[in-house]
């Protein structure tokens, strides 16, 4: 039985009786359970309105995300075991449509549990996908497929030096994007304290555009770093130098959940900085 579970993969939005069935959303590879929120009343008293809260959003910000359909569909299938005392239907959207056929087939195959029904929306059968490909084409394909996808400021995939210093290079730096991009969901595009139930932080600070103050003054650190140099504006590595000085600041957790290698990374900058002040 369902009754008194909380399940840290799911939203829920109870029904005042017993639940007859539940609707299980799942969001797409940019979304969260937030995008969910307005269906959490909209169906009969009957309908239990479970929204997937995938890991590293919003109330689950701190945690590593999942990189292979597979991985997340076998976990989401697994945390809906206990809530299959009642019919299931599940509703993807885009990449939520993949994981919600993954995770038919696990539940069926697996469990002998049979979905009432799956929805979909914005995407193709799984038998009319093309396979894609371009992460075997090198980093520059790869570069180029992130670009087209837009959203990204291409200051950071446009920055050889940038891209360098980090340990495992180009194909790192798109890891830390798509980690930035899904910490944006998470916190808003600007530092808050109401954003939506999402466990987002505090506000902090009145810095320049709702910046917080550590990031305030790494921006100072970094016009400096720039300036000693000669250089009339900072660059993408005076900045990061300026962020890894303190190695309990937000900057540094966000790389570390984004999986970078952040030792060799201080140490690349600090080389970088005595041949920059010996050059």
């Amino acid at each position: 039985m369902a009754v008194g579970i909380d399940s840290k993969w799911f939203r829920r939005y109870g029904t005042e009786a017993a639940p007859r069935r539940r609707l299980v959303c799942l969001p797409h590879a940019g979304g969260s359970a937030g995008f969910f929120h307005g269906w959490g009343t909209a169906f009969d008293y009957g309908v239990e309105v479970l929204a997937t809260r995938y890991p590293g959003r919003q109330e689950r910000l701190v945690e590593p995300g999942i990189d292979r359909i597979e991985d997340l569909a076998d976990e989401v299938t697994a945390a809906l075991l206990p809530f299959a005392d009642v019919p299931l239907t599940l509703f993807g959207h885009s990449m939520g449509a993949s994981v919600g056929y993954e995770v038919a087939l696990r539940l069926e195959s697996r469990y002998g549990i049979r979905l009432q029904a799956l929805f979909v929306s914005s995407r193709k059968a799984p038998h009319k996908l093309t396979p894609q490909t371009t992460y075997l084409d090198g980093d520059e394909a790869l570069l180029e497929e992130v670009r087209g996808l837009g959203g990204t400021d291409g200051a950071l995939l446009d920055d050889p030096d940038l891209r360098e210093v980090f340990p495992g290079g180009t194909p790192q730096v798109i890891r830390l994007l798509g980690y930035l991009v899904q910490r944006v969901i998470g916190y808003g595009l600007r530092w808050s304290g109401t954003v939506e139930v999402s466990g987002a932080a505090p506000s902090a600070g009145s810095g320049p555009a709702g910046w917080s103050p550590a990031a305030t003054a790494a921006l100072d650190a970094a016009v400096r770093r720039a300036a000693s140099r000669g250089g009339s504006r900072a660059g993408g590595l005076d900045l990061l130098a300026a962020f890894v000085r303190d190695r309990e600041c937000r900057a540094m957790e966000v790389l570390r959940r984004a999986g970078v290698a952040v030792e060799p990374l201080v140490t690349a900058l600090a080389v970088e900085t005595c041949q920059q002040s010996t050059g």
